[in-house]
């Protein structure tokens, strides 16, 4: 086909997954513009890229703007929009959004939704029961034995989930989500789940309904300290590709989750077009099981492996869109890539606002994704608790690890906080 020329792209969101799926869109040379919505301080500025004020949730906006500056393609970075049906707002006015629909977005946007959607067509995951009585909850938790793991049905930005290592953990969180109100609507319900044995990795796909390709595999370390302690976050650093993810593991993942599943929104009239992404345990012997799916792409997972997709991003997401993916690879170089997460002290929990950024310019041999920061007459300020994601590519692991330190030290911010160890599971691999 064709390829199409001078493309405008509209990308929704503000965090590092849209500044980085921005950055790689605006690497095509036929593309003339990228769109971030509302987009963050690194958008504001970066070549090809374009900052415009609209909020991800104003689905008449986005669509007037669309149709006013003749975007191509539009597509969703976080989670909110794609539940609320962004999807179908779009196509009312024949416009292109690489998105899957809200009903597709389920599998997200309520974990009881995925969990028995996965147990009817036999896709292999954790054991679980879902609540909405706190007793009943205890009592399956029990049953279950340590540790135990407890989800919010609804959305909570990624910390909605608690593995608790004692009962009383256990029944605290239960009470926390159920009674406490902690997540609002999120926790109304509760999912109560077996804890699964060996190590996660982040599974990417890009399907167009009918086909399907895989992203790099990647894995994150979502808790806030050292050594994976400590309470969930969004997620603190990333790095691709993730070693537990050999050749014959991927296609077990591919054949025993990603294309039942496809299959299975299929036999239940659901199409589904966009990212999906399987978070997945992988045991000893090498078998997945799904963990959650997030129906879009990860955050930080999207900064390292777009840092090594040599593919042209904005062909590859007309061709799904298009419903046409089959024409079309995506490539990846064989380098490994790590990205770091410095976030603002408090995060996840409550954090300040507004403190002045310095040191970007020093950066060197890496890449500074932004998500939480303003341009405000030309001064550059924190706005969020996951500030900027630092990212390089190495030969390995171990030598990306090496490049961000070194470029993290050059950043500097009032209660800049960052994991120091991001990778390691990685680079123990690597120096076996």
């Amino acid at each position: 086909m064709e390829r199409v020329k001078n493309v405008k792209i509209l990308v929704v969101g503000s965090g590092g997954r849209e500044h980085a799926l921005a950055w790689k869109f605006a690497q095509s040379e036929n593309v003339s513009v990228v769109y971030v919505a509302p987009g963050n301080g690194g958008t504001a500025t970066a070549a090809k890229l374009e900052n415009v004020d609209i909020d991800p949730m104003d689905f008449d906006a986005l669509c007037s703007f669309a149709k006013a500056h003749q975007i191509e393609l539009t597509v969703v970075g976080p989670e909110g929009p794609l539940v609320a049906g962004i999807q179908a707002a779009f196509a009312r006015f024949g416009l292109a959004c690489l998105a899957p629909s809200a009903d597709a977005a389920q599998l997200e946007g309520s974990k009881t939704f995925s969990k028995e959607f996965l147990a009817r067509h036999n896709i292999p995951t954790a054991r679980f029961s879902s609540f909405t009585d706190p007793s009943a909850a205890k009592t399956f938790a029990q049953e279950l034995g340590l540790p135990v793991v407890i989800k919010a049905d609804g959305l909570a930005a990624g910390k909605g989930v608690v593995v608790a290592q004692s009962l009383a953990a256990a029944e605290a969180a239960i009470d926390d989500m159920l009674l406490g109100n902690a997540f609002g609507r999120a926790g109304a319900r509760v999912v109560v789940e077996a804890f699964l044995v060996g190590e996660e990795a982040s599974f990417i796909v890009l399907a167009d309904g009918t086909d399907f390709h895989a992203f790099a595999t990647s894995q994150d370390h979502k808790a806030i300290f050292n050594g994976d302690q400590g309470p969930n976050t969004g997620g603190m650093g990333a790095y691709s590709p993730a070693p537990v993810v050999t050749q014959a593991v991927s296609e077990r993942i591919c054949e025993q989750i990603i294309a039942p599943t496809l299959q299975g929104l299929l036999s239940e009239g659901i199409h589904y077009t966009g990212f999906l992404y399987a978070g997945l345990m992988i045991d000893a012997l090498g078998a997945p099981s799904v963990i959650e799916f997030n129906c879009r792409f990860g955050d930080p997972e999207t900064q390292p492996i777009m840092m090594r997709l040599e593919s042209d991003l904005a062909e590859v997401c007309l061709a799904a869109v298009e419903h046409r993916l089959a024409e079309e690879t995506l490539a990846f170089s064989p380098k490994a890539a790590l990205a770091v997460v410095l976030a603002s002290a408090g995060y996840p929990g409550d954090y300040e606002v507004g403190a002045p950024i310095s040191g970007l310019s020093e950066v060197q041999d890496a890449v500074v994704f932004h998500a939480g920061t303003r341009l405000l007459d030309g001064v550059l300020t924190t706005n969020g608790g996951r500030v900027l994601t630092v990212a390089a590519t190495a030969d390995s692991v171990e030598q990306a690890q090496r490049l961000v330190y070194q470029a993290v030290k050059a950043i500097q911010f009032e209660g800049q906080y960052h994991r120091d160890d991001i990778g390691y599971r990685a680079i123990d691999r690597e120096a076996r």
